[in-house]
C-alpha cells in the first residue's frame, strides 16, 4: 500500500540533522578551509589586489617621484582588508579614491580592481535591490576615472577608451553577479539549517511522545494487573491457600514483565548499545498471554478473530497489542458488575478491525480519573499511524465500547482465512472494579 505512512519520524529528523554536514563537505578541501578562516580570505583578496595595482605604482614612484599612486593603492589595499565588516563603507571608500588617483598618477595607476572586490563583498551581503544602487554610483566613478587620465593615451586609437570601459562594465556586473549567487547559496544553506533544526525538534518532540504513549501503557497495564491481582490474592488467601500462591506468581511474572518493558522503552534513551533488543514488542506471540493475563486478574473475556492473520510487521502488531491492552485496562480499572467481556480482531482484505466492549452495570456519574489522560488519545495517535481511527464510549445498555479500525500495512502477507474462536473462561469472572463514569482514560 503506498498510501501506508510508515514510522520513520526519528530516522528522518536524524538523517536531515546531518544535511548541513552533507553541504560543508561538497565545498571541498580549499573552500572549507577558507569558510572557516574569513579573515585568511580577506588576506588573500588584499594580497591579489596588490599584486596587480603595486607595481605600477612603485614604477611611477621609482620613476617620477609621483608618490600619491602609491599611496592610493594602500589605502584600498587598508580598506579592503576590513570590507567584510563595512562593506557599503568599503565600496564608497575605493569608488571615490579611484577617479583621483587615476588623475594624479597620470592615469598609469588605478584601483579598479579595489572597486570590484568591494562591490562583490556588497552583493554577497545585501539584497539585490541595495547592491544595484550600490553598483550603479560605483560604475559612475570607475568608468569616469577611465576618462580622467591624459587624452594623448588614446590618440592612436581613440575607441579603445570605450573597449576598456565595456570590459569594466562587464567585470563589474559579473562581480555583481557572483556575490548575488554567493549570497543566495548562503541564505539556502541557512534555510536548510533551520529546517534541520525545526524537524529536529520535531523528531525529539515525536520521541518524547512516542515514549510517553508506551511508559503509559506498560505502567498502566501493568499496575492495574497487579493491583487487581493482589486484591484477589488477599481474598482466596485463607480459603484457597493454593490459588492464592497461583496468583501471587501471576503477579511476579506481570512485574517482571513491566520490568523488560520499561527497559525496553527506557533503552532509547541511552546512547551505548544495547546487549538486551530494543525491537518492537510483537503481538502475534504475545496476545495470548495478554489475554491470559487479563483472565488472571479476573476479566470474564471471550476472543474472536476472523480473517487472515496479522501482518509479520512489528510495528503494526504493537499498535494492535497497545490498543487491546489499554482498552482491557480500562476495563479492569474502571468497570462495574462486569459479567462479560468480548473482544473481536477481524482482518478484511487490507483493512484490520478490533472492538472491545463490556457489559458493565452501575451508576454512570462521573468519577476522577485513576491514569493519566493519555490513554485513549494515545489509542488515537497509534490508530493515526497507520491511517486509521480509534473510537471509545458508553454503551446505552451499559459498559463501554471501544472500536479502532487500521489500514494493513502491504507486508507481503499472504496469509490463509482463517476463523478462529477464543476459550472463554469455565467459570464467569467479575472485574468487582469501581466504575469511573463515562470519560475513560
Amino acid at each position: 500500500m503506498s498510501d501506508t505512512p510508515s514510522v520513520r519520524g526519528p530516522a528522518e529528523g536524524t538523517d536531515a540533522g546531518s544535511l548541513t554536514e552533507l553541504n560543508a563537505r561538497r565545498r571541498g578541501p580549499l573552500r572549507r578551509f577558507f569558510r572557516r578562516r574569513p579573515r585568511a580570505m580577506d588576506a588573500v583578496v588584499v594580497l591579489a589586489y596588490l599584486v596587480i595595482a603595486l607595481p605600477d605604482a612603485i614604477v611611477l614612484a621609482a620613476s617620477s617621484g609621483n608618490w600619491l599612486g602609491l599611496t592610493g593603492v594602500v589605502l584600498a589595499a587598508g580598506a579592503l582588508a576590513v570590507r567584510r565588516d563595512r562593506p557599503l563603507t568599503v565600496l564608497t571608500v575605493v569608488a571615490l579614491l579611484d577617479p583621483p588617483v587615476t588623475l594624479l598618477a597620470g592615469g598609469t595607476v588605478s584601483i579598479s580592481a579595489a572597486v570590484l572586490a568591494a562591490l562583490y563583498t556588497v552583493a554577497a551581503a545585501y539584497p539585490l535591490g541595495k547592491t544595484l544602487a550600490a553598483a550603479a554610483g560605483a560604475t559612475i566613478t570607475a568608468v569616469g576615472a577611465i576618462f580622467l587620465g591624459p587624452s594623448e593615451r588614446f590618440e592612436e586609437a581613440p575607441g579603445i577608451i570605450f573597449l576598456l570601459s565595456g570590459f569594466l562594465l562587464l567585470f563589474l556586473a559579473i562581480a555583481v553577479g557572483i556575490g548575488a549567487a554567493v549570497r543566495r547559496d548562503r541564505e539556502h544553506e541557512q534555510e536548510v539549517r533551520r529546517w534541520a533544526a525545526r524537524n529536529a525538534e520535531l523528531a525529539s518532540a515525536e520521541e518524547r511522545n512516542r515514549i510517553a504513549r508506551e511508559m503509559h501503557d506498560v505502567i498502566a497495564h501493568s499496575l492495574t494487573v497487579m493491583v487487581a491481582l493482589a486484591d484477589g490474592a488477599a481474598v482466596v488467601m485463607k480459603r484457597d491457600p493454593g490459588r492464592a500462591l497461583a496468583v501471587l506468581g501471576e503477579l511476579s511474572g506481570t512485574g517482571r514483565a513491566a520490568t523488560a518493558d520499561m527497559r525496553r522503552v527506557l533503552g532509547v534513551l541511552r546512547l551505548e548499545a544495547q546487549a538486551g533488543s530494543l525491537e518492537p514488542l510483537p503481538a502475534s506471540g504475545s496476545l495470548a498471554q495478554l489475554f491470559d493475563g487479563f483472565r488472571a486478574a479476573g476479566l470474564p473475556l471471550r476472543v474472536t478473530s476472523s480473517g487472515p492473520g496479522l501482518p509479520e510487521d512489528a510495528a503494526f502488531q504493537l499498535t494492535v497489542y497497545r490498543i487491546l491492552q489499554e482498552s482491557l485496562t480500562n476495563v479492569l480499572r474502571y468497570g462495574k458488575s462486569v459479567t462479560a467481556v468480548d473482544v473481536s480482531i477481524a482482518r478484511a482484505g487490507d483493512r484490520a478491525a478490533l472492538r472491545i466492549s463490556d457489559d458493565g452495570r452501575g451508576a454512570m456519574d462521573p468519577a476522577v480519573s485513576l491514569g493519566s489522560g493519555r490513554g485513549i488519545a494515545g489509542m488515537r495517535e497509534r490508530a493515526a499511524i497507520y491511517s486509521g481511527t480509534a473510537e471509545s464510549g458508553a454503551r446505552p445498555s451499559g459498559g463501554w465500547l471501544v472500536e479502532a479500525q487500521l489500514i494493513v500495512p502491504d507486508t507481503g502477507d499472504r496469509a490463509g482465512h482463517q476463523e478462529r474462536k477464543g476459550n472463554n473462561d469455565d467459570e464467569p469472572h467479575h472485574a468487582g472494579r469501581a466504575h469511573s463514569g463515562p470519560a475513560r482514560r
